[in-house]
């Protein structure tokens, strides 16, 4: 069994409405998730090369969870050179195939000048399987690189998720980090972008799901550190049953950010009286001439919207699931091009509870 740690607490304010109180990790002992690993050919580099790049991004670990990843890393590192550009989406596809299990995969994608690459990374399990996953990801855009990476949450409903997600942005890059949370019972991502170089960018989406009595939980800081730097933060969201969410975000702009654009955007539907939803935006600025704004949103459907659809001869179930869909279509479309979308659409059909 793992040893006794000392866990954070719900009077941390990083941990404010988690569910961190209710982890005993004596009942977890480490292990492996199945993991597969699709177009990587030519970037995909293993052994002491990818050792070598952990801990280039997460240079000090937030919490003990990063900590242990870093101490007991699966790691699969890609690495693409520069003015390269990797045609093929990279696809990761882990499998936790066990309960018991805690393990401690570890994603690190290090994008040379002028290079480009998309990761797409998938987590998933049966719905019996009681396990925790701990997942860090780091990504290191150099000059002028482009990275695009979405993890997907497919967890089965009993499965734990404690991820955080680091990427560090050098002049004129360009990253989006885009997040699909459907499944687990209770799932935490701490996402966080530092962009150092001027003229760097980086857009943060997400689209979550909750529904029984699922948890989904984020964390976010755009960390702007160099001149004319432009950041763009959207998570959308729906809460159903008695499941519940969080949002905490930071945007955090330095004495060096000046000329910066940082926007950050938290809406998220609760479809059932017993859901409950928690959002809390924040600003930190230590500069002037920049132009920043936060918006936050928590409420059931629109009346009117719902109105009129069934006014219309649409039943009440079509019609909230069109609703609904209107909501995430801002989302969905800044996804990128997905072979899984399809799958991903269904299986927020299904959490509504209609059919295909």
């Amino acid at each position: 069994m793992t040893t006794a740690l000392a866990l954070p607490s719900t009077e941390e304010e990083i941990w404010r409405y988690s569910r961190i109180n209710e982890l005993d990790m004596s009942k977890f002992a480490s292990g492996k998730l199945t993991t597969t690993v699709e177009g990587g050919e030519g970037v995909h580099v293993s052994g002491a090369a990818a050792t070598a790049l952990v801990g280039a991004c997460m240079q000090v670990q937030p919490d003990v969870f990063a900590q242990l990843n870093t101490d007991t890393p699966d790691v699969i590192a890609l690495q693409i050179g520069k003015n390269k550009v990797h045609t093929q989406t990279v696809v990761i596809t882990h499998s936790v195939d066990k309960s018991g299990v805690v393990a401690y995969p570890r994603l690190v994608i290090d994008a040379a000048e002028n290079s480009e690459i998309v990761v797409v990374e998938r987590f998933t399990s049966a719905d019996n399987v009681h396990s925790l996953v701990v997942p860090v990801v780091e990504v290191h855009a150099a000059q002028s690189a482009r990275v695009t990476y979405l993890a997907i949450n497919e967890l089965g409903k009993n499965a734990w998720q404690i991820g955080h997600q680091v990427a560090v942005g050098e002049r004129d890059s360009n990253v989006r980090l885009f997040t699909v949370a459907l499944g687990g019972d209770y799932a935490r991502m701490r996402a966080e972008v530092r962009l150092v170089g001027q003229g760097a960018s980086a857009q943060q989406t997400a689209l979550y799901f909750a529904d029984g009595t699922q948890m989904h939980d984020f964390r976010t800081l755009q960390s702007h550190e160099a001149p004319r730097t432009h950041s763009d933060l959207l998570f959308k969201g729906a809460v159903k049953d008695t499941s519940k969410s969080v949002y905490t975000g930071l945007i955090k702009i330095t004495e060096n950010g000046t000329k910066t654009e940082a926007f950050q955007t938290n809406r998220t539907l609760t479809l059932s009286r017993g859901a409950w939803a928690e959002s809390v935006p924040n600003l930190e600025i230590e500069t002037n001439d920049v132009k920043c704004s936060h918006a936050s949103t928590v409420g059931p459907i629109d009346d009117d919207q719902r109105f009129y659809l069934e006014s219309r001869g649409v039943p009440p179930e079509i019609a909230e699931r069109l609703v609904v869909f209107g909501f995430f279509d801002e989302v969905i479309d800044r996804l990128p091009q997905s072979e899984f979308l399809a799958g991903i659409r269904d299986k927020v059909i299904a959490k509504l509870g209609g059919t295909k």
